[in-house]
């Protein structure tokens, strides 16, 4: 284990902190600006909960824990659903909805711990559902990439436009291959930047939303009982709250992996419990308010592991950068401004990232797929989540697709003969 630049409760100089806190901003901007393109929510509302969550999440963690929560990737496709069935404010109720199932699930752990809910989350469960979130949205990302709106809601190819989604997505490919430094942990938002370049080179950006913005704008709040009606349907519930399997495994995974980096057992203390809750609060918060889920970044984990500062004020500096930036009315609508190829180009690398994480989890856990067990499992997870697959009890009850994937791969691997008691390696020797 490397000495640490600056521990966990150090205190960096001024410029120091300042310069570190930035590094930890735009370690994270670019994804958690995309979920919102993506979905219809506002960038500047997302980077604004992006600072409020992490800071909630500080809080609750005693100032221990040195994690940066930002848009979580795992709910692009429910949010989707969600605001197609009815409206955008169903997708901000069923994040709430979320949030408490993650204040349940840390009471448990609390009063029980941590062990049960690694029998009911094992890797040949959540592997792949976390491949169904990924390739669920291939589709989108090479629609996005190629073609461009035309009339009568129809789109057509266009070979400029895939142009630049291919230049956005090799510079993010370079970016994560050939560099090895802090670079290679943006390449999001430098894949971004020059995509954003390249798009504005050949003439396909309008950048009349910059001259009309105001330098100072206050986000795009999506308030229940103002905004939208606080209505909850069944299906709301079941498009949303299973998503919880994958982000709950997919928190604890990242306490272990930055409890190794900065040599803490953040399983033991601060606990399971209090880290879950403070991603809870952070989705709860940012939901009240009209941003995305929240979960913990692991490009965030990997500045640390890079720099070797671990100061839980750096963290916290990063937050108040993106509560601030938020408020920059003409960076914002230079985000809105972004192409939708250059959107499509780098969601190309992400999704298909996040569908081989999935399959990272059952390659690192040993998954014996010569076990009928476990091919079971995951086949029908696959099939039914990527096909679609629904049960419609009524035109207010229905679950489908990734939501009813999860809930089945839970179900199957509790009831199929040949479960096997589920270890955590929690860090201790």
């Amino acid at each position: 284990m490397s000495e640490a630049v600056l521990d966990i409760q150090d205190k960096p100089k001024t410029g120091q902190w300042i310069s570190l806190s930035l590094q930890h901003m735009f370690a994270m901007f670019g994804a958690t600006i995309l979920v919102p393109q993506l979905v219809g929510l506002s960038p500047a509302i997302a980077l604004l909960t992006s600072g409020i969550a992490t800071i909630i999440f500080v809080l609750i963690t005693q100032f221990k824990v040195p994690a940066y929560l930002g848009s979580s990737f795992a709910f692009i496709v429910p949010i989707q659903v969600a605001t197609e069935s009815g409206g955008i404010g169903s997708a901000m109720i069923g994040a709430m909805f979320v949030s408490a199932v993650y204040a349940l699930v840390s009471l448990i752990i609390w009063k029980t711990g941590y062990l049960w809910l690694m029998k009911i989350l094992p890797p040949i469960v959540v592997g792949p559902v976390i491949i169904v979130i990924g390739l669920a949205l291939a589709g989108t990302a090479v629609n996005m990439a190629m073609t461009i709106p035309a009339a009568n809601n129809t789109s057509e190819y266009s070979l400029l436009h895939f142009s630049a989604a291919i230049v956005t997505l090799m510079t993010a490919i370079i970016c994560t291959i050939y560099f090895k430094n802090i670079i290679s942990l943006m390449p999001i938002l430098i894949g971004l930047l020059v995509g954003y370049a390249y798009s504005a080179a050949i003439g396909i950006i309008d950048f009349t939303k910059i001259g009309e913005a105001s330098w100072f704008a206050v986000p795009d709040f999506l308030i229940p009982g103002v905004d939208y009606s606080f209505q909850v349907t069944p299906t709301l519930l079941f498009i949303m709250v299973p998503i919880a399997i994958v982000t709950i495994s997919e928190h604890i995974g990242h306490q272990l992996v930055l409890g190794k980096i900065v040599d803490r057992n953040y399983i033991k203390d601060p606990g399971l419990h209090r880290s879950i809750l403070g991603d809870g609060l952070g989705t709860f918060i940012s939901s009240l308010i009209g941003g995305p889920p929240k979960t913990t970044y692991g490009e965030n984990i990997g500045v640390l592991a890079i720099t070797r500062v671990y100061s839980v004020y750096v963290i916290l500096g990063a937050a108040v950068f993106a509560i601030v930036f938020s408020f920059a009315g003409k960076l914002m609508a230079a985000i809105e401004t972004i192409p939708t190829a250059v959107l499509g180009g780098i969601s190309i690398l992400l999704f298909g990232i996040i569908a081989s994480s999935g399959l990272r989890m059952l390659v690192d856990n040993n998954i014996d797929f010569g076990n009928k067990r476990n091919l079971v499992i995951s086949s029908v997870i696959l099939v039914i989540g990527i096909g679609g697959a629904r049960l419609e009890f009524s035109e207010t009850f229905v679950i489908e697709g990734m939501a009813l994937a999860a809930i089945i791969g839970v179900i199957l691997n509790l009831v199929l003969p040949g479960l096997e008691k589920q270890e955590l390696d929690d860090g201790t020797e």
